[in-house]
């Protein structure tokens, strides 16, 4: 619907008009002709100036509202009304508020939905994760109190099976809880400064008999010139480093290598860890860092691991005001970089140490 300024104007100015005329009739002292003419004059200035109002003040404004709402129904929220500032007219502001207000509440419900499917996904996801080691180490007792326990041989492999399949569950669990403390803030960065070589070496000794196994070498570039000393949670980046170190031995090729860089930067290191795997396919991308998300499922459950790592990895950096980027090439490897804020010189740091 629509309003005409136009027919507005026409039957108010009519009405004027023969108001006007009306009254000089009553008086008896004008001639016909006059008021015809008065008529006339009253009627078209009336109507001007009605129409000039009720268009451009009033109108005009109402239609625009209509036009807001009319979109509003079509959920068309990509042309946003500018905003007015010291203007006079209500209708104005009112037309303002009411997109605005719309908007707002259209990128509410567009959230709830999101959540909705992300919580329904999550429940499906999680109740699969959880059933897999659950339901093996069930398997394997239940055999065992059907009468394989007196058989030493099957009983040792059965209960080593059943622990494996146990431990899987506790790390899924602790990974569970761990990203849930950092989604909800409870877990708090511990900021110090430390010298990042160090930490990636320790991590890297730590996974080099893992990539022995599959004839992988880790190698570390760096500017071995200066120290690199940064400002950050020494426990959590450990964590980062060796989530993203242990899936590129995971994932990479036989007797390969991984290779991780530590570059400077103006206020920062840029840490980068490249392996010479299969790659990810550009569809994949934007979604590995999601709860659970395996591009190959059969051949990640053969890798092991929960499916969180990359998520929780995401949450620390983030935390430590930085992000996680990823570039990959099929056939050619992938590569997980992030940066890590400088902390105080070697120099400083020697001498709060003997302080």
């Amino acid at each position: 619907m629509f309003f005409n300024s136009r027919i507005a104007a026409f039957f108010l100015g009519a009405c004027i008009s023969f108001i006007t005329t009306c009254f000089l009739l009553v008086t008896g002292k004008s001639e016909w002709i006059e008021l015809a003419v008065c008529a006339l004059v009253s009627f078209s200035s009336s109507f001007l100036l009605i129409f000039s109002t009720l268009e451009f003040l009033i109108f005009k404004e109402i239609n625009k509202i209509y036009t807001v709402i009319d979109r509003i129904k079509k959920k068309d929220f990509k042309v946003s009304l500018k905003r007015l500032k010291n203007t006079s007219n209500p209708l104005q502001k009112i037309n303002q508020e009411i997109f605005t207000f719309a908007t707002k509440k259209q990128q509410e419900i567009d959230e709830l939905k999101k959540l909705e499917n992300y919580r329904r996904e999550f429940l499906a996801d999680i109740s699969h994760e959880l059933k897999t080691p659950i339901f093996a180490a069930q398997g394997f007792v239940y055999t065992l109190l059907d009468g394989a326990v007196d058989d030493k041989q099957v009983r040792d492999k059965f209960l080593k099976k059943a622990a494996k399949s146990l431990d899987g569950l506790h790390i899924l669990v602790q990974d569970l809880l761990t990203l849930s403390q950092m989604e909800t803030g409870e877990t708090k960065m511990h900021f110090e400064n430390f010298d990042l070589i160090k930490l990636i070496e320790d991590v890297i000794d730590q996974l080099e008999q893992k990539a022995d196994k599959r004839g992988i070498k880790i190698k570390l570039f760096m500017d071995i010139t200066k120290p690199y000393i940064v400002n950050a949670d020494k426990l959590r980046i450990s964590q980062v480093l060796t989530n993203l170190v242990d899936n590129a031995i995971k994932y990479g090729f036989d007797k390969g290598s991984v290779e991780v860089f530590v570059e400077r930067e103006r206020d920062n290191y840029m840490v980068s860890i490249k392996d010479n795997g299969p790659g990810i396919a550009p569809e994949h991308l934007s979604r590995i860092f999601e709860r659970f998300y395996r591009i190959d499922k059969s051949r990640s459950k053969d890798k092991g691991g929960t499916g969180l790592g990359l998520s929780i990895v995401q949450y620390i950096v983030e935390a430590h005001k930085s992000k996680v980027s990823v570039t990959s090439k099929i056939g050619k490897g992938t590569t997980f970089s992030f940066k890590l804020r400088k902390g105080i010189k070697y120099s400083e740091q020697i001498i709060n140490d003997q302080l």
